[in-house]
């Protein structure tokens, strides 16, 4: 009954956060959004024509740089006032986020420990381990081609006939692509001090694994070790327990400062964008859900109904890490053993983002089309393959996937100005990914944990 209490809180304060949001939208915050759009037009206005100056010496040209800071300024001046105004509203939502990272790493890290220790030999590790990333990378590559082949299909930014922009347009993301060398070397920590600071949660897993072998290796002594982090790991659920009832209070900030910068309007503009997204996500969800029913039967509409919660939370927050104690405490409830929950689900925060995926393949070919750039079957193929291998490990990255978009669209010679396109409406996007996210990997956990005969009848 608590659960279904919490549930219905959090549903509450979503809708009461988008009512809020709108009125402060056209009551306080549009004069600043109108102001902020008006400076960043002339903005991008000017560096096209500064773009086009041959002279770097003349007066027009210094006229021109002058405009330019004092049109920065204003739509800076702008920003700071509307944050400023929502400050309560997103302070409401930090608190709850940054109260979910605390317990994040900690818990990771002594459930797969215990997880790990309590498997024994590293055989078993190793066949589970090998199960777990043959679903994470099938999974991942169904994504990234469904992606793919709806974008190809609606052709969602045909319509907006684009032309080129000057090199000189700065979308504000940093390109962060990562080689195969670096995604390897990113992947071992140099300090588990630093990577629980970090909330790095592959390197978290790294360690664990040996820390957790380790502590089955040495016998009896080792059950020293696993009665404490079973207990350390019980203490910070208990903890998650208490955090999450803040949720609601997160969800109602969260989206009142999102509905509030950027109105219902922007649904409007980028309606057929968004729409045919959220439609592909709906195929997404609809696929993951078939592909689980083909492994467990009919239990799979109980796990997608189980994880209502953690999927409207990480929806409401744009968070999967904020659902991410919930999740594993459904998983369990819902049969999975303790030992393939703490291995598979931090897993797949690193290697299986299913919604994040699909809109790689998504937003990147929306870019090529909106500025009629024709990429041929080969090339998107191995744009497919690309971000496959680039987007791994970078789940704690803000913006994660736009700074893989970025890194990626420059090596098929697209703009990455056109990131721009997506900056405004990304927020609500990556809302669908990251609910996208949590069923994906719940449906990866109950799928492994069948396979390996650890799943048990649901308990109530």
């Amino acid at each position: 009954m608590k659960k279904n209490k919490l549930t219905l809180f959090i549903f509450i304060a979503l809708i009461a956060g988008i009512a809020l949001g709108y009125i402060l939208n056209v009551n306080s915050i549009d004069v600043y959004n109108q102001n902020i759009l008006n400076a960043d037009a002339k903005v991008k206005s000017i560096e096209v024509s500064i773009a086009k100056s041959t002279d770097t010496t003349s007066i027009a040209y210094t006229q021109l740089k002058a405009e330019k800071k004092v049109n920065s300024k204003i739509k800076k001046e702008n920003e700071d006032i509307r944050e400023k105004k929502l400050e309560y509203f997103t302070l409401l939502s930090d608190i709850f986020l940054r109260l979910i990272k605390m317990i994040v790493a900690p818990l990771v890290f002594t459930t797969l420990v215990v997880g790990v220790a309590k498997v024994g030999d590293i055989k078993a590790v190793g066949r589970i381990g090998g199960k777990t990333l043959g679903w994470f990378l099938a999974m991942s590559l169904m994504s990234l081609v469904l992606g793919m082949i709806l974008v190809n299909l609606f052709e969602p930014g045909r319509h907006m006939k684009l032309s080129l922009p000057d090199h000189l347009v700065n979308t504000g993301i940093q390109k962060a692509a990562m080689s195969v060398k670096d995604f390897i070397a990113h992947v071992f920590p140099k300090s588990i001090a630093e990577s629980m600071a970090n909330n790095e949660i592959l390197q978290i897993v790294v360690f664990s694994l040996f820390f957790g072998v380790a502590t089955a290796a040495i016998g009896d002594l080792g059950q020293v070790v696993i009665k404490a982090f079973d207990a350390i790991a019980h203490v910070i659920l208990k903890m998650t327990g208490y955090v999450m009832n803040f949720a609601p209070l997160a969800v109602f900030g969260a989206m009142t400062a999102i509905i509030a910068k950027q109105g219902l309007n922007v649904l409007n503009t980028y309606a057929i964008f968004i729409g045919e997204f959220y439609l592909g996500l709906g195929i997404l969800w609809s696929v993951l859900i078939f592909l689980g029913f083909l492994v467990l039967g009919r239990r799979i509409f109980r796990l997608v109904n189980d994880m209502k919660e953690p999927a409207i939370l990480a929806f409401s927050t744009a968070s999967s890490e904020a659902a991410y104690p919930k999740t594993m405490m459904l998983l369990e409830r819902f049969g999975c053993k303790d030992k393939i929950v703490s291995f598979v689900l931090p897993l797949g925060y690193s290697f299986n983002l299913d919604g994040s995926m699909m809109y790689m393949t998504f937003a990147s070919l929306f870019i090529a089309q909106a500025y009629g750039i024709h990429l041929s079957f080969e090339q998107q193929i191995s744009m497919l393959l690309i971000l496959m291998l680039t987007s791994k490990g970078i789940a704690g990255v803000p913006r994660a996937s736009l700074v893989v978009i970025a890194g990626t669209i420059a090596s098929f010679n697209i703009p990455e100005a056109g990131l721009a396109l997506l900056i405004g409406i990304d927020p609500l996007l990556d809302m669908g990914r990251s609910a996208t996210n949590v069923v994906g990997n719940s449906i990866a956990t109950a799928v492994v944990s069948k396979w390996e005969g650890e799943l048990k009848e649901s308990e109530v």
